[in-house]
Formats: C-alpha cells, sequence, structure tokens
C-alpha cells in the first residue's frame, strides 16, 4: 500500500473517533491524551539520545503518560493539582539521575532532557483538557438539545468540546494556507537552516488562512452552538496568534530533529511519521489557546 493511501485510510478511522473524544471530554480525552504524551515523550527521548543525550527514558515515560490522568482526577475533584507538585516530580527525576546516571553518566543532560520531554509533551498537551472544561464553559457543558451523529454514537454539542475544536480547526488552517501558499508562491526561505522547505509566502498564507477560518468559525459555530460571543477582531486576533504558535511548534520540532539526526520522530502513524511530526504545532497552540481564552473578553451570549 502506498504511503498516501496508508494516510487516507489512517485519516478516515482516525479523525471521527477523536472527533468524538473531543466532544465526549472526560476519561476519553483523558486517556487519548496520556496515550499521546507517552509516546511523545519516548520520541523525544528518541531524538535527544540520537544528540548524545542519555535521558530516564522508563520514568519520563511514565511521568508523561500519567500528568493528563492527573488533571482529569483534579477537575474530578479527586485532588487539587498545586504547583508543589511540579517541584516534586523535578526533584524526583533529579535524585533518580544519581543512581540511574551517577557521574560517568552525563547526569545534567540527562535530567535536563527528562524534566524537558515531559514538560514539551505532556506538560503542553494537558492544556487540551484544559480548555475543553475552560472557565468560560464551565457550568453549561452539557447542550442536551443538541447532537452530532458519528455513525451509530450520538455525541453531545458540549460548548467546551467546540471550544476545543476551535485551536485544533486553526492549527490546520495554518498548517494547510502555509503549505499552498507556499507551494504555489515559493520564494525566500523562512529560516532555511532549520526547515528548507518553508517560505515566507507559506508564513503570510499560514497567517491569513488561521484569521479568515478563525472569523468563520466564531462566528458560525461559537456564538449559535457555544453561547461564546467572540467580537469580529478578537477572533481574527486569536487566529493570528494561533497560526504564529503553531509555526513556531513546526520550526522548533524540526530544530530537535536535525539535532537528533532524524527525519521523522518515528514511524508510528500510517502513512504520517510520528506523534511529534503530527502534534508539533497542536503542542504550541494549546497553551497559547488557553491562555488567550482567559484574557480576551468572550461574553456568553443566549
Amino acid at each position: 500500500m502506498s504511503e498516501l493511501a496508508l494516510r487516507i485510510l489512517f485519516s478516515v478511522v482516525a479523525a471521527p473517533l477523536a472527533l468524538w473524544i473531543v466532544l465526549a471530554g472526560g476519561a476519553p480525552l483523558a486517556a487519548l491524551l496520556a496515550v499521546v504524551s507517552a509516546i511523545g515523550a519516548w520520541e523525544f527521548f528518541r531524538i535527544a539520545r540520537g544528540s548524545g543525550t542519555r535521558p530516564l527514558d522508563d520514568v519520563g515515560i511514565a511521568l508523561a503518560g500519567l500528568l493528563p490522568l492527573a488533571v482529569h482526577a483534579h477537575y474530578l475533584g479527586l485532588f487539587a493539582f498545586r504547583p508543589a507538585f511540579v517541584a516534586i516530580v523535578a526533584l524526583a527525576i533529579l535524585a533518580a539521575t544519581i543512581w540511574l546516571r551517577g557521574v560517568d553518566g552525563r547526569p545534567l543532560g540527562a535530567a535536563a532532557a527528562t524534566m524537558l520531554g515531559i514538560a514539551y509533551t505532556a506538560g503542553m498537551l494537558a492544556y487540551g483538557y484544559a480548555i475543553r472544561y475552560h472557565d468560560i464553559v464551565r457550568g453549561y457543558d452539557v447542550v442536551g438539545a443538541r447532537f452530532l451523529s458519528l455513525g451509530p454514537l450520538q455525541v453531545p454539542l458540549a460548548p467546551g468540546g467546540v471550544l476545543l475544536i476551535f485551536p485544533l480547526v486553526l492549527t490546520w488552517a495554518s498548517d494547510i494556507g502555509a503549505y499552498f501558499v507556499g507551494r504555489s508562491i515559493g520564494g525566500r526561505k523562512l529560516i532555511p537552516a532549520v526547515s528548507p522547505g518553508k517560505t515566507v509566502a507559506g508564513a503570510v498564507g499560514g497567517l491569513l488562512a488561521s484569521m479568515v477560518v478563525a472569523w468563520l468559525y466564531a462566528r458560525y459555530v461559537l456564538v449559535p452552538v457555544a453561547s461564546l460571543g467572540f467580537t469580529p477582531w478578537g477572533a481574527i486576533g486569536f487566529g493570528l496568534i494561533i497560526s504564529v504558535a503553531a509555526q513556531v511548534g513546526d520550526l522548533f520540532e524540526s530544530l530537535l530533529k536535525r539535532e537528533g539526526g532524524v527525519k521523522d520522530s518515528s514511524r508510528i502513524i500510517p502513512g504520517h511519521g510520528g506523534i511529534l511530526d503530527r502534534f508539533d504545532s497542536l503542542i504550541f497552540v494549546l497553551p497559547v489557546a488557553y491562555l488567550l481564552l482567559g484574557w480576551l473578553p468572550i461574553p456568553i451570549v443566549r
């Protein structure tokens, strides 16, 4: 089977399932983020080893997988997720480095790469769960009168799920806009030392596509379905910043792969490469989107 056929087949199967999980939220979303974070951490450590660093793979992968589940437990009220927990985890990694790496195991690089791998994957992706249950939609998260049919599944169009789809759609719009405009116009390279294929024209195309889609999504989805009153300029500004974050995230992962000497973060997704290859933009987008949603004035409209 060709790579293109694999891409299409995987997308046909994965896209409806991912959409259902995002709209359903709760444990399914936490489980998806946990799996993606753990695999992403494994890929990150694989790249780090290619650059000569020896991270604490087992410790880092386990903690990356547990973090989204801990966030889920926090939102369920099972325990209070406090900043002190981050310090405790960091101290545990530093302590483990003493025995697992020692003086001759390059402990500084091992500890730093392990903590960065957890923060870069789970620490960022867990914001997807936080957006799904953001304060601006908590308290009226289920809209009982509206359902989306996904084959045999009937999924409630909860405002939180529709809100989480917003940065996802903008990221895809930015990637698609950058690809087609860059291919059509070409011209000056953006940062050729990091990513030779990206052009300035493509970057601008990504920005414009994201801004247009942001206005359309806010106007025709967020207002009528989620009752979130984005202003036109607020939506356009949101799309602009999200596109910038997406493109920086893409460039950062390219930088990591160049140092690690790998073309793809892995080959775990048929026809698509690795988790980091598919989620590199979202890793930067999700925390930025969460912060923007807290800063922008977004009234509830009925």
